[in-house]
């Protein structure tokens, strides 16, 4: 199979597994919290590259480890505990529309770091995305007392990091295998991610029943969702660009609503077009 069919494969495949990421996300909720959440999710995908890819951390030259790091806790550690806050307070549905402000904001991060010029056309891409993302927000609101929208601040900079991450990846790390760099990138996650699960009480709970079903969901998205979907992700990365490989939240809201529907989520009208606009707008900014 050729790069140009491959890539499209990785992509459906990404959308299908970082769809299912924010419903497995919600479960895990009912009986975790947050930083629980995010430290086991690390922790799973640790020891399951480490168990396939430990041989491949021997490949990784010195002076290419401080971008390992950097994008470790750039592209997964901040944006594992961001996502899981965020969903205490907005629905697993919203916070996959607002992740899909990605390729906007590698775009511009490409503009601001590395100097690439924007065309019209993506300035107005840009514009019209963070309209979207407004009216998504803001209707949100209104139409949810109940819930604190200002936590969608944290989907958005989750949505940065990743953006900084996939730039920084294909500038630095474009030599490396995927499988270095995955497992590179869990192996220095791995102390911090069980420092901050000591100290959130975590090993007092664990005889509670919902606790136990939670960490069978964040098994399945420490393994599948963070483990083996960061492999194909880098390797989209490295046979296309970072603009095609962040291209997969156009197709992961559809994945994500499709699961917030079975799970009784809805999105107001408003916010339906609110949707709409932050596609629409990231389109315009990624297109050729």
């Amino acid at each position: 199979m050729s790069s140009k069919q491959l890539k499209w494969v990785y992509l459906i495949t990404l959308a299908f597994i970082w769809g299912s990421s924010f419903i497995l996300i919600k479960k895990g909720l009912i009986g975790l919290t947050p930083m629980q959440l995010g430290s086991l999710r690390i922790i799973f995908a640790a020891i399951f590259l480490l168990a396939i890819g430990y041989k491949n951390l021997t490949i990784i030259p010195k002076s290419q480890w401080k971008y390992v790091a950097l994008t470790a806790f750039l592209g997964t550690f901040i944006p594992a505990y961001l996502f899981a806050i965020a969903q205490t307070q907005i629905d697993s549905s919203v916070s996959s529309i607002l992740n899909s402000l990605t390729p906007l904001n590698t775009l511009i991060f490409g503009a601001l770091a590395f100097g690439i010029s924007f065309q019209k056309r993506q300035f107005w891409g840009v514009f019209i995305g963070l309209v979207g993302s407004m009216l998504l927000v803001f209707n949100g609101a209104i139409n949810h007392p109940n819930q604190n929208y200002y936590y969608a601040i944290l989907v958005v900079i989750a949505s940065f990091c990743y953006a900084i991450n996939v730039n920084l990846i294909k500038k630095h790390l474009s030599n490396l295998s995927p499988l270095s760099i995955t497992t590179g990138n869990f192996i220095v996650l791995l102390l911090p991610a069980l420092f901050v699960l000591f100290s959130s009480g975590f090993f007092e709970v664990t005889h509670v029943v919902k606790v136990q079903h939670s960490i069978l969901f964040i098994i399945v998205l420490g393994v599948v969702g963070t483990g083996i979907a960061n492999i194909i992700f880098f390797k989209t990365i490295q046979i296309s660009s970072p603009i095609f490989a962040t291209s997969v939240t156009y197709l992961i809201p559809v994945v994500a609503f499709s699961w917030g529907l079975l799970d009784n989520e809805m999105l107001t009208p408003v916010q339906f077009l609110g949707a709409f606009i932050v596609l629409f707008g990231v389109y315009l900014s990624a297109k050729k």
